[in-house]
């Protein structure tokens, strides 16, 4: 199952960047034997400015995906959780998991309500970068606890 970071704007070089990178590139190796990834991150922009723009910008990635909306309220999970469900998505024959964040004032609330779920990173208010290296993460991690890795909560 491939997986997919889309989000509003691109970001300039950065420690996020860089953290971004890291942990990408760790989960698409570590998915490999598991039946996950490549794990990337695609970054679009709207020529105009709104939530109904950006999310004309993020309909074309979505195609035959399997998509989650990164929302403040969306539910929170547990790692363990999240590795499940992601486990259960290519188990389920999910080819496509695309977890969509939004620009600096979130997402348009079509796109939000046409998702399949949304993830919360709790009650706190993130930096988009950061959101972005919280999600990649997070997915590296899924990945580690799916293949029967250490993980510190055990």
């Amino acid at each position: 199952m491939k997986l997919t970071i889309l989000a509003v704007g691109r970001l300039a070089r950065s420690p996020e960047v860089e953290l971004v990178k890291l942990y990408v590139d760790r989960a698409t190796a570590a998915g490999r034997a598991l039946g996950l990834g490549p794990v990337e991150v695609v970054e679009v922009e709207a020529k105009k400015p709104g939530k109904a723009a950006e999310a004309d910008v993020l309909r074309p990635h979505l195609t035959d995906a399997h998509v989650i909306a990164c929302d403040e309220r969306g539910a929170a999970r547990a790692s363990r959780d999240f590795a499940a469900e992601i486990a259960r998505l290519r188990d389920q024959g999910v080819r496509r998991l695309v977890f969509l964040i939004g620009g600096a004032d979130g997402l348009d609330p079509a796109l939000v309500a046409s998702a399949n779920g949304k993830l919360a990173f709790g009650p706190q208010t993130w930096p988009h970068a950061l959101a972005r290296a919280m999600l990649a993460e997070q997915v590296y991690r899924a990945v580690t606890i799916l293949a029967g890795g250490p993980y510190h909560r055990d």
